[in-house]
């Protein structure tokens, strides 16, 4: 079904990747503080469906940052993709998260990564993660095992809503990276 520019797949749930870095002030450990986001999401009208095991992985690019722990969680809501995705940065900036350049190390990263399969257009090179629409799905979310590995622990029949690959098959091609379950 198509709707201005969003084409939505048949099927599909709602999709958010968690990441930390740093301890925060308010929770302490990032495990602490992914814990307490999934809590802080009630809040903001999110219920938590299922959730994947906690996984740490290097920072991307390779850094001297921290590892991240992240996962992915299974969402039911009645916001839309741009009411979820100002909801998930007012949980990123309750648990202390300032948003200052890309690729920094973050006390908490919540991403919507695929919202029922709906597909945006490509955002032009520069304009990613800018303004308050997100872009569906997750454009990066195919190369990033510390999604992707996550994600088919609780999904593992999910396959991409824009080039219909299955998790088995964007595993495999994607940039191998240090990534342990914990």
């Amino acid at each position: 079904m198509a709707s201005g520019n969003v084409v939505t797949k048949s099927g599909g749930g709602i999709f958010v990747a968690l990441g930390a870095n740093l301890p925060s002030a308010e929770h302490g450990s990032p495990r602490a503080t992914l814990e307490a986001a999934l809590s802080l999401l009630a809040h903001e009208g999110i219920a938590i469906l299922r959730r994947s095991s906690w996984w740490q992985s290097g920072p991307l690019p390779a850094s001297e940052q921290p590892d991240f722990i992240n996962g992915v969680a299974e969402v039911e809501t009645a916001l839309m993709p741009a009411e979820l995705l100002a909801a998930l940065h007012r949980v990123e900036s309750a648990c202390g998260r300032v948003r200052q350049q890309r690729w920094e190390a973050r006390v908490l990263d919540l991403d919507l990564i695929d919202y029922r399969g709906q597909v945006q257009p490509e955002p032009e090179p520069g304009q990613v993660g800018q303004g308050g629409t997100p872009h569906l799905p997750h454009p990066r979310m195919a190369e990033r095992l510390f999604v992707l590995l996550p994600l088919q622990e609780i999904a593992p029949d999910w396959r991409h809503p824009r080039s219909g690959a299955a998790l088995p098959d964007l595993i495999s091609a994607a940039h191998p990276m240090r990534i342990n379950k914990l």
